[in-house]
């Protein structure tokens, strides 16, 4: 019998001593002793109470008050047992004393202790007349609570699978606790036992219920997120991120700065911001600063005018004009050189621009998202970068993650290429088989989303029409580096030096990788190292790792 039906049945009794109690004539009143009919009062009270309270915030205190005031005692107390330290431990009490209440919340002490334990240990009620000439008693409680126990009862608390507890009654103010005294408390017990029972069912339903919720909104919303950017592929936490950020940086016109390795996408997030954006109706212009060379650079994004140098025989637009109204996506800015920079701040403070060979200025609207494969804070510092203009392009920075720190979006930005290429291909390819999934999951991938593409481009090439690509169509290298053959790949894994050199990189490296996956945010990322977020700073100060966030 479950715990709730055997809370109903025992609730229907008390129903049926309820129905009687209120039957009861004025006369019938009077011939039955006082004390008698206040039990049967306060039974009455506590059943209306088990049926309108689950919460045992609620429900133990008026158990405890009631059981107090019927027997006429200085004191009652609920002890429950913690399963995970096997003590008995004070979750609601009543005394007449003063801060006694106070100071048992407070107390633990072994089950096995005291006249309570020898309760939980024989199953059975007990009355002690001489506390203090009891084998069992133990005086600590009583030199914490500063209280002296003279008389007490005990009746234990059974539930469906053992005794989890008692219910404690000391000092009578009668003189002393009699048969009837304890026949009361454990009649009453069986009551507060599936009563606890079922709240704390109850509570833990309600906790299932409210993690489980918390779950689904968290589902709910990267569901949102991963469809409000459809072109991007991922539904990692470390990208949840990146699609919480792209929201923002859409809805205005603020200078991105998107910041990742090679191969990541970094163009793909670009143009997602554009188009999620105001602009979405106006050019996004794109240009690759570090496939440009540097003589043709400058001509390219501002235009030049007829004669302005040799061969230039007509006039040509540059790229902020074609940009205007719209959004100009600089890659690579990092290559840019240092006057060409000096240029571009001024059209990003100014909005104004001059083409080669022409005097007169002219204004442009448009919006700045630039991306670079390296640290631009650490490019401005080693002085390969302008400082004013990194804080014009920094105003909102992006951080793509690498595959490596996101391997739950493998196969998913692996069947999405894959789907590309057999539409591109019109060759008939099956999926990927399980090994090469657990193969890529394993791989670090260097080169990122672009190097998983080339990967799946050749295993296409390899595989026959009709078949799914199974290991044998994967290059040695992606195989023997993931892993799956230690032997081979691990030269190629590791960089060869000290011992303590390699533990050093493996530490610092880890760490970044558990701090991006949940982006800087310390407290999570010390949770899931298993360490305090105190240590995990000082570990972030002693590697130089970039500040973590503190919540």
């Amino acid at each position: 019998m479950t715990c709730l039906k055997l809370f109903t049945v025992n609730f229907e009794r008390l129903l049926l001593l309820t129905v009687e109690v209120d039957a009861m004539t004025n006369a019938q009143r009077a011939k039955t002793p006082s004390s008698d009919t206040q039990r049967l009062e306060v039974l009455l009270e506590l059943s209306r109470g088990f049926a309108a309270r689950t919460d045992l915030e609620e429900l133990l205190p008026l158990v405890i008050r009631h059981t107090q005031d019927v027997l006429n005692a200085e004191g009652c107390s609920l002890l429950l047992i913690d399963p995970a330290s096997e003590e008995l431990f004070f979750p609601v009490a009543s005394s007449l004393r003063e801060g006694v209440d106070t100071r048992l919340h407070d107390l633990r002490f072994p089950a096995s202790q005291g006249i309570a334990g020898q309760v939980i240990r024989t199953r059975k009620g007990l009355v002690v007349d001489q506390v203090s000439e009891n084998r069992y008693f133990n005086p600590g409680v009583d030199r914490v609570t500063g209280l002296q126990t003279t008389s007490l009862m005990c009746a234990p608390l059974i539930g469906r699978d053992d005794v989890f507890g008692v219910i404690e009654v000391i000092n009578s103010r009668a003189g002393g606790f009699e048969d009837a005294d304890l026949e009361f408390l454990e009649a009453l017990a069986p009551s507060v036992a599936l009563a606890v029972e079922t709240a704390r069912v109850m509570g833990d339903l309600r906790d299932a219920k409210t993690r489980l919720s918390g779950e689904i909104t968290g589902l709910r919303r990267e569901r949102l997120h991963a469809d409000s950017f459809p072109e991007i592929v991922g539904l990692s936490p470390a990208m949840e991120q990146v699609f919480a950020l792209l929201e923002s940086a859409a809805d205005s016109s603020i200078s991105v700065l998107i910041q990742g390795e090679t191969g990541v996408g970094k163009e793909l997030v670009a143009r997602a911001v554009h188009n999620h954006g105001a602009r979405k109706d106006a050019p996004l212009v794109a240009l690759n600063c570090g496939a440009m060379p540097e003589s043709l650079l400058e001509s390219e994004l501002f235009g030049f005018a007829r004669g302005a140098f040799t061969g230039a025989d007509r006039e040509k637009p540059g790229l902020f004009e074609a940009a205007d109204k719209g959004t100009l996506f600089l890659d690579e800015i990092n290559a840019m050189p240092l006057d060409q920079q000096a240029k571009l701040l001024r059209v990003i403070q100014e909005g104004e621009f001059r083409r080669l060979g022409e005097t007169k200025s002219r204004s442009v609207d448009v919006r700045f998202v630039s991306a670079s494969n390296a640290d631009l804070a650490e490019e401005v510092r080693k002085g390969r970068f302008r400082e004013d203009l990194f804080y014009r392009l920094n105003v909102f920075p992006v951080e793509v993650p690498p595959l490596r720190d996101r391997p739950s979006d493998i196969p998913l930005i692996a069947n999405v290429i894959l789907q590309k290429i057999r539409e591109r291909t019109g060759k008939r390819i099956g999926s990927l088989d399980s090994e090469v999934i657990d193969i890529f999951d394993r791989y670090a991938w260097p080169g990122n989303v672009r190097e998983l593409e080339n990967e799946l481009e050749r295993a296409v090439a390899l595989t026959p029409e009709g078949s799914s690509i199974g290991r044998e169509f994967i290059s040695s290298r992606v195989v023997e580096q993931s892993g799956d053959n230690p032997e081979a790949g691990k030269d190629a894994m590791y960089k060869r030096g000290s011992l303590r050199e390699a533990r050093q990189r493996f530490e610092r490296d880890f760490l970044a990788s558990v701090l991006r996956s949940h982006g800087g945010n310390a407290t999570r990322a010390a949770g899931e190292l298993g360490i305090s977020r105190q240590m995990l700073q000082r570990k972030i100060r002693e590697w130089k790792l970039r500040e973590a966030s503190e919540d």
